[in-house]
């Protein structure tokens, strides 16, 4: 279809999902900080009553994991009985082994921790991030929620929160936006006419540009009328359920690894932000508008068994001699990525809110390899 109609949504810090994210980063982070070839596979699971942090961990270094969930959860918001999960006094179960001595075999050797595969997208739809359009502004929605409520901006906001975005395409081309939704935890004495006043002038006007919010675009606030329960008193939160807000909202497959609390020696992070990095790459340097990348592995092994191309037919060149580029420029062994991307400092924390693509500060965010690419076009 060339035109129609497409959605993505994002989610705040405070959703308790990203709750659980945020927390496995920032317990990998703090482990990277004091012993950077730490093997950390962290999960995390939030309830109204408990936040239970389990999984493998490998590390010269030592860290006060309670210590570190408890100060993420009071930075992110809940840090009052009055919303009824509070970090200062939350139970916190821990249950944290070593990594299997067979997978530390493989990876030891510089293979790859696991088998799978992944994907990388990037689309000229947004100038610079190279994202497409919809998951692009729900992120900025998303993230201007949180900013208005840290600032005061509107007092009455409380942490959990979503965004979702409705993009129209014309003959293939992302040319406006159709609808915009937030929904967002907000004091129980907040009248739903003051929320949606405050979120159109304070976040939707501030964020979305005014060339795609005019008077057609439909926009919902709170549709169910009241958004006072949230976080993980209103729903269980899990590590790795928001795979599809962490890459880019379902204009792309995604190999179903998650990627919050992984070292990278774990490919599902580190090949998807490798297959991110060479497909943006592609596309910044002209080759074509759009551009899919898979790569595969088996654990244990170097080389990967397998790396897919897909232009959707918008390559200036065919998709088999970018294949050929892609395999002289780029080098997607596991150990490479790490070293090529830096990936051993603790750079994850953020990673957590917002997605893992599309933000400048990264370094699989890095356009450096156009000159490169086209010496060999």
């Amino acid at each position: 279809m060339k035109n129609n109609l497409f959605t993505s949504e994002s989610v705040t810090e405070g959703h308790p999902d990203k709750v659980c994210d945020q927390i496995s980063d920032a317990i990998l982070d703090a482990y990277l900080a004091v012993d950077p070839n730490s093997r950390v596979a962290c999960e995390v699971c939030a309830s109204k009553k408990n936040v239970m942090i389990m999984g493998e961990i490998t590390s010269k270094g030592k860290v006060n994991i309670e210590k570190i969930a408890r100060e993420k959860i009071k930075e992110i918001g809940y840090d009052s009985d009055e919303l009824g999960f509070n970090g200062e006094n939350i139970n916190i179960i821990l249950d944290i082994s070593e990594q299997s001595p067979d997978i530390a075999l493989g990876v030891d050797k510089f293979g790859a921790g696991d088998q799978g595969m992944m994907f990388g997208y990037a689309t000229n739809e947004i100038e610079g991030a190279l994202m497409p359009a919809a998951i692009y502004y729900a992120h900025l929605l998303a993230k201007r929620l949180a900013e208005v409520r840290r600032k005061g901006i509107i007092k009455y906001l409380r942490p959990d929160g979503k965004s979702q975005v409705t993009v129209k395409y014309k003959d293939g081309k992302f040319v406006g936006i159709d609808t915009i939704l937030i929904s967002t935890q907000h004091d129980p004495s907040i009248a739903n006419a003051t929320i949606r006043e405050d979120i159109i002038d304070e976040v939707i006007r501030k964020v979305i540009p005014k060339k795609y919010f005019d008077e057609d675009v439909k926009v919902l606030v709170n549709p169910t009328g009241s958004f006072v329960i949230g976080g993980p008193i209103g729903d269980s939160g899990l590590t790795g359920r928001k795979i599809i807000v962490d890459t880019y909202g379902g204009a792309a497959p995604h190999g179903g690894g998650a990627f919050s609390g992984k070292d990278a020696t774990k490919v599902d992070r580190s090949g998807a932000y490798y297959a991110r990095y060479v497909a943006k790459n592609l596309v910044a340097a002209g080759l074509c508008d759009k551009c899919q990348i898979q790569v595969a592995y088996a654990i244990g092994v170097e080389e990967p068994v397998s790396i897919n191309v897909n232009t959707f037919s918008t390559g200036k060149v065919d998709d088999e001699k970018i294949l050929g580029i892609i395999n002289k420029v780029f080098d997607f062994r596991p150990q490479n990525i790490i070293d090529e991307l830096e990936l051993k400092e603790p750079v994850f924390g953020d990673t957590a809110k917002y997605g893992h693509f599309g933000w400048d500060n990264y370094s699989w965010e890095k356009i450096n390899k156009i000159d490169e690419i086209k010496q060999l076009i």
